[in-house]
């Protein structure tokens, strides 16, 4: 393993081990990404000692010389060379207790510290002291592991989930980032063990989730959460998205596997994670929200607009962002039918303009979900579509061009109608200013001052009022 080790910083811990003799190792994720030639910033090392005391001494040695943040509950040190940001700890054993996943810790020996481990891919160590420099400690085949492209616990599999739960989301997130397979047994012990997800905290289920959701291919993540019986737990909502009904021989689409679709569709087109959140999310109140007719067979009226009422609870419960992150998502899903509703009709400029005023700076994130939402196996449809959501983005660039819609407020504010009219805030202010905005969306007005002062006071006359203050400024 020596050619992987060309960084210097691994020549100054080799000598400052060598020179406390201590044995120390590179251990874990950093060594799998090595032999994936997969990039790497996090280091970690692992000594038979004090990680905090080898963490200073190398970092006297750097110049110049880094900052060594030290974590005395854990035993850690951390400190940043260029790029890399190693972790430093001295080698040690656990044990857990059954209503907590975290263990108790006492010094160990290597072996102890690679019994640990999640995963065979992330129990392997390099060596680091000059006479081994470079060798490589796998006992539980994680090197043969990877060229079979397999995640297996080093351990008994029932035993490593139940003592550490969260290993059965980290276990999915490396098959999702990785493209590896799930080992049979590993597998099964997770659906065993799944109800221990229940003692982990929701931050650090969302944290292993976003991972997955921003994998090449996430269906295949939410895909073994389902089949392992942890969706169901840790995300209720989508779980119910899941069958098929049929009444009169009428059946509607699998919605969650419409959803992975849609959320694979988009994952080349973006590396926004609150779109990719709002793709899982799009088609969320449709369970509650289907219906059957005789006339119409299934329905789902509305799905968009509960859907967005919904955002805030799961948010808040999954302990999400109730930020702008969250505002952003709810709009996504608000608005994820107008341009396919666009895509099915003539593509009028008053509808363009409404959208754009609508979607605001995110108009370009919303055309981008709705063109992953094009899942139809009918390819003439989905040709048609595409054109004309392609008209819909020139549309788009050419009304903004000409008539600056996006964001915009009424150039006639409720302060001018008020002193024009003479008003104090009231129903009829608010009807003038919702008709100019409407005039300016519809076309039959430009935004521009003059035109909508002058739509003001012929709104105004409509209502039966009359100017008292300047009404020919305009």
């Amino acid at each position: 393993m020596k050619e992987y080790l060309k960084d210097p910083i691994f020549t100054v811990i080799s000598a400052v081990a060598d020179e406390n003799k201590l044995e120390t190792y590179i251990i874990g994720g950093f060594v799998r990404d090595l032999i994936l030639k997969r990039p790497s910033p996090d280091i970690d090392i692992v000594t038979i000692g004090s990680g905090i005391e080898l963490a200073k001494k190398v970092a006297r040695k750097l110049r110049p010389v880094p900052p060594v943040t030290v974590f005395k509950n854990f035993g850690t040190a951390m400190l940043k060379y260029g790029k890399l940001e190693l972790e430093f700890v001295g080698a040690r054993r656990e044990s857990y207790q059954h209503d907590s996943r975290k263990p108790i810790v006492e010094d160990g020996t290597l072996e102890d510290d690679q019994n640990r481990r999640d995963f065979t891919i992330n129990a392997m160590a390099i060596c680091l002291n000059k006479d081994r420099f470079g060798e490589l400690i796998d006992p539980f085949g994680g090197l043969a592991d990877i060229q079979l492209r397999i995640i297996r616990t080093p351990l008994d599999p029932v035993i490593t989930f139940s003592d550490d739960p969260l290993r059965m989301m980290r276990a999915i997130r490396f098959s999702t980032q990785l493209n590896f397979m799930i080992d049979e047994t590993t597998l099964l012990a997770i659906t065993q063990n799944k109800e221990r997800i229940k003692i982990v905290s929701k931050e650090r289920i969302v944290a292993e989730m976003n991972k997955i959701i921003m994998a090449k291919k996430p269906s295949v993540g939410f895909k073994l959460l389902e089949k392992t019986g942890l969706l169901e737990i840790i995300f209720p909502e989508l779980f119910r998205l899941k069958g098929q009904e049929v009444i009169k021989g009428i059946g509607h689409k699998d919605n969650f596997y419409h959803t992975l679709e849609v959320l694979d569709r988009l994952a080349p087109n973006s590396t926004n994670l609150w779109l990719r959140w709002s793709a899982l999310l799009h088609d969320i109140a449709k369970p509650v929200t289907k219906r059957f007719s005789d006339k119409q067979g299934w329905t789902f009226h509305g799905h968009n607009t509960i859907g967005a009422r919904m955002i805030p609870g799961i948010f808040k419960k999954m302990k999400l962002p109730l930020n702008e992150k969250m505002k952003f998502v709810e709009k996504m899903v608000l608005l994820h039918m107008r341009p396919i509703v666009l895509s099915e009709e003539e593509v009028t400029d008053s509808a363009v303009r409404r959208l754009l005023f609508e979607a605001g700076d995110d108009v370009d994130e919303l055309m981008t979900l709705c063109e992953a939402d094009i899942t139809s196996k009918n390819q003439d449809k989905v040709i048609r579509y595409m054109n004309n959501f392609k008209l819909v983005r020139e549309k788009l660039k050419d009304l903004e061009e000409r008539d600056h819609i996006r964001n915009f407020q009424p150039p006639v504010s409720g302060e001018i109608i008020m002193d024009v009219f003479g008003l104090k805030p009231s129903r009829e202010v608010g009807t003038i200013k919702d008709a100019i905005k409407d005039a300016i969306l519809d076309g039959k007005i430009h935004n521009d001052y003059s035109e909508a002062y002058k739509f003001m006071l012929e709104k105004g006359e409509e209502l039966g009022l009359k100017p008292v203050n300047n009404p020919g400024k305009a």
